[in-house]
């Protein structure tokens, strides 16, 4: 089979489109043919090696953690699913003609694979990040960043659990995010004076990591109400970085809810092939999406 991988840290340039053995799943597991799979900042955070001192790898290594096809394995001790099962879900090295997902969910009928293959790890990481900065409905949420994927799936989440939610991202994506309920201002010069305008703010969660988290702390004034997904050095100011998955089943679980009530849609802004990978990552890398990446296979 084909997939993405690198036998050094580094830039785009270090991903290879090489022939590899087939993986096969173990106990509590499934394989899929891939048919498309998400593209997501931890994968070239963790191509670039910034991970080693907290979860080193083995090099060389496949790239990718989301995927959405087609089960056509299954292994020992699982039951609810067979062979030809259309699912998404998370594992590893899915940047691959197959896959061996860890947790998993049967996609909703109205997603195509291209779709629900950018969902899992944005859904998990967005509910994971609400749930711990402690927001409730009747209060205030602060995104920065939030036009790509964990930040759509932020505003869409909070605003389903009554929480006001206000939004900086740029202005090519203003009108986006008041689509998906927000507040929007962009994060030029003057952006907290603007944010201040809105109202107080209960909460925040730095999605970009764009050197903010100071800001953030000001606006809400309590180092506890605010997250950051994007900034290592947010520690150093008192906030917290949340970069631990959480269930990612239940997660599954509640995005298919969500889906299907329509509370939730995450758009593909662009797709590539397994040959562009390094081109995902580049572009991913360059920020301003909206809405998800994803490698169609």
């Amino acid at each position: 089979m084909k997939r993405v991988s690198f036998a050094e840290f580094g830039g785009p340039d270090v991903l290879r489109l090489e022939d590899a053995e087939e993986p096969h799943a173990g106990p509590g597991q499934i394989r899929i043919a891939v048919r498309a799979a998400g593209v997501n900042p931890v994968d070239w955070r963790i191509r670039e090696g910034q991970f080693q001192k907290v979860r080193p790898i083995e090099l060389p290594a496949g790239v990718g953690q989301d995927a959405a096809g087609v089960v056509d394995e299954v292994g020992a001790g699982v039951d609810g699913v067979e062979a030809g099962d259309r699912v998404f879900g998370r594992g590893s090295n899915a940047y691959a003609e197959f896959a061996v997902l860890s947790a998993w969910a049967r996609m909703p009928e109205s997603l195509t694979f291209e779709e629900a293959a950018g969902y899992p790890s944005v859904v998990e990481t967005a509910l994971r990040i609400i749930g711990q900065v402690g927001v409730r409905s009747g209060q205030t949420l602060l995104v920065s960043g939030a036009s790509g994927g964990v930040g759509s799936a932020v505003l869409q989440i909070a605003r389903a659990r009554g929480i006001t939610v206000i939004g900086t991202a740029g202005a090519a994506n203003q009108d986006y995010l008041r689509s998906l309920g927000a507040l929007a201002t962009t994060y030029r010069e003057g952006w907290v004076e603007r944010v201040r305008e809105f109202g107080p703010v209960d909460a925040a969660l730095d999605l970009a990591g764009s050197g903010v988290v100071r800001e953030l702390v000001g606006l809400t004034g309590d180092t506890q109400k605010v997250i950051s997904i994007a900034d290592l050095g947010a520690p150093e100011l008192g906030v917290r970085y949340s970069g631990v998955t959480g269930n990612v089943p239940q997660a599954l679980a509640e995005a298919v809810g969500l889906i299907s009530r329509g509370q939730l849609h995450i758009p593909v802004e662009k797709s590539y092939t397994l040959a562009e990978a390094a081109a995902a990552h580049v572009d991913s890398q360059a920020g301003h999406t909206r809405g998800r990446r994803v490698i169609v296979v």
